[in-house]
């Protein structure tokens, strides 16, 4: 164990907790945190605040996912399990997170996730039944029934445009044997329909909405922002502070009386903990940074969803590649700005499929993405000329897992970022099978009418060995990285599941990087979930320690 000292801070930098990151779980905690006034809460960002003309607007993600003032723009290491490509990773930059530029799309996942994190994963309190009331917290929507919050501080809403193609992905669902499901957020996530979003009277909502602005009167609460934390500050084995580099190039150390509270996501948080001596000892040393504390669990288990989209030409309608156009967008923004409804309150996903790819399987294992779009270059969000159409296809649990590390003690530089995807067998062959059952949908009759041809990957692709080829050569992630300070008892657990990092006091981590496995489906909402229960118990906590020393 390191014997590290650093001298303490200043009174007026000293604070009882200091949240690293104000994004999704940084912004939740903020507000919990500070809520009954007793606590003096620090919360550092180091992008700006977030405004902009894009983010407001739920199609602006198109434009604010290639923006390098809210976006980190990570990439992955080139890989052989993607024909070596480099593979783009958008991480939100700026208070909100990921939820100023992220699609909206708002999944809980399958209470079975949340049962093996407690089953299998070594997670126990994390079961389904256990955190559900952390979810109705979130919430306030009104849809699906007594399963679902109705008046949290998050706004979720059914996707409100509806259009023939739509209508008939729909239809043509149903032909193939497929279940229509009103709310995939209960009990039951399998079927078809039209996707819950973060949103409310056609504007994006983001944590900043939904948490932040509500406690940034709190005299208790501090915001930082341009403000990069450089380092944690330890003391033999406690962290009792963080180093903070500001944008006047200033450093200055700040002190938590009771923890520091990692929440800067899944890519770095295990960078901040690795450039602090926090690690695999031998990425540290190759990284010329000397150990403090050795921890082989962090920056490993890196797990994302991969997709794939397949596209098709289309007839008879019109669709966002024409209505993003000339005078019809003109029309679509004057609707937006008067009505608040329209093609711009569309985000990344209209309707939804969970499927099965085997019928005897308990539960669905690819998610479709529906649009009435389709893209030039995904990666860049450049939509084609011609009418299309496009359905994303994920793998809901895939079994492969990368690692993300630091490259150099230099906190500028990015982390090297290897996920390994499509890296086991299982994975290729799963979204082999769920791009299968997306064509024979798009095939029914009731797409007829509007399908004129299938581009990508096209008609001759039929065997097996041609499907994975597509998905290797073509497929992005869809921006859901988790794991790589996974909780668990196990040696490669990172933090406890009360979310302690093993081994050192005063720290604790509440974001994506602490899940045990993936969830089935888009990650935003547990890590809201996960922000809601970190608060709770930090608070139980805090409470018990303080009964413990008044003698109670």
């Amino acid at each position: 164990m390191s014997t590290l000292k650093t001298p303490p801070p200043p009174p007026e930098h000293q604070y009882d907790y200091i949240v690293v990151g104000g994004g999704t779980a940084g912004c939740i905690l903020a507000n919990r945190l500070t809520a009954s006034g007793e606590y003096r809460v620090l919360m550092v960002e180091a992008g700006k605040t977030g405004k902009g003309f894009w983010i407001p607007i739920p199609a602006g993600f198109s434009k604010l996912l290639t923006n390098p003032i809210f976006n980190w723009r990570f990439k992955t290491e080139p890989e052989e399990s993607v024909n070596g490509r480099s593979i783009a990773i958008p991480r939100g930059k700026g208070l909100g997170g990921s939820t100023l530029i992220n699609g909206m799309i708002y999944v809980r996942g399958q209470p079975e996730d949340y049962d093996r994190w407690a089953r299998e994963d070594g997670a126990q309190g994390w079961g389904y039944d256990e955190v559900a009331p952390y979810f109705r917290r979130v919430e306030h929507t009104a849809v699906g029934d007594e399963e679902r919050g109705r008046d949290g501080p998050m706004r979720i809403t059914e996707v409100q445009e509806r259009y023939p193609i739509s209508e008939a992905f729909l239809r043509a669902a149903q032909e193939d044997g497929q279940l229509l499901n009103a709310d995939y957020n209960g009990r039951n996530q399998e079927g078809f329909g039209y996707y819950q979003v973060s949103q409310w009277r056609g504007r994006r909502w983001s944590v900043v909405d939904g948490y932040l602005l509500p406690a940034r009167h709190r005299s208790n609460l501090t915001v930082m922002t341009e403000a990069m934390v450089t380092s944690l500050d330890l003391d033999g084995p406690r962290c009792t502070g963080i180093t903070i580099s500001l944008k006047s190039g200033s450093i200055i150390k700040v002190g938590a009386k009771r923890e520091v509270v990692m929440a800067a996501g899944a890519i770095q948080t295990p960078q901040l903990l690795e450039l602090s001596g926090i690690g695999r000892p031998d990425v540290l040393e190759q990284a010329g940074i000397p150990v403090a504390h050795a921890l082989p669990g962090v920056g490993e288990n890196y797990i994302d969803h991969y997709a794939t989209r397949m596209n098709w030409r289309v007839k008879g309608t019109r669709t966002l590649n024409e209505m993003t156009r000339g005078y019809r967008l003109a029309l679509s923004v004057a609707e937006y700005y008067s009505k608040r409804t329209g093609i711009l309150t569309l985000g990344t996903g209209l309707a939804f499929g969970f499927v099965k790819t085997r019928p005897e399987m308990l539960t669905p294992d690819v998610q479709f993405f529906f649009m009435h779009a389709s893209y030039a270059n995904a990666a860049e969000r450049r939509l084609d000329k011609s009418p299309g159409m496009t359905i994303g296809v994920a793998q809901l649990r895939p079994k492969s897992r990368g690692s993300i590390h630091v490259r150099h003690s230099d906190p500028a530089q990015a982390p090297r970022i290897r996920p390994n995807l499509l890296g086991d067998p299982g994975d290729g062959h799963c979204l082999v099978e769920g791009m299968k059952i997306a064509r024979r949908i798009v095939n029914q009759p009731a797409m007829q009418q509007y399908v004129d041809a299938e581009l990508n990957p096209g008609p001759g692709c039929c065997s097996d060995k041609q499907w994975l080829d597509f998905a290797r050569q073509n497929g992005q992630t869809i921006y859901h990285p988790i794991g790589t300070c996974r909780m668990g008892t196990d040696a490669l657990a990172v933090v406890d599941p009360r979310l302690k990092l093993r081994g050192l006091e005063g720290i604790r981590v509440i974001d994506a990087s602490v899940m045990p496995s993936m969830v089935s489906g888009n990650t935003q909402a547990a890590v809201m979930m996960i922000a809601e229960k970190g608060a709770d118990m930090i608070l139980q906590d805090a409470a018990a320690s303080r009964s413990t020393s008044r003698g109670l």
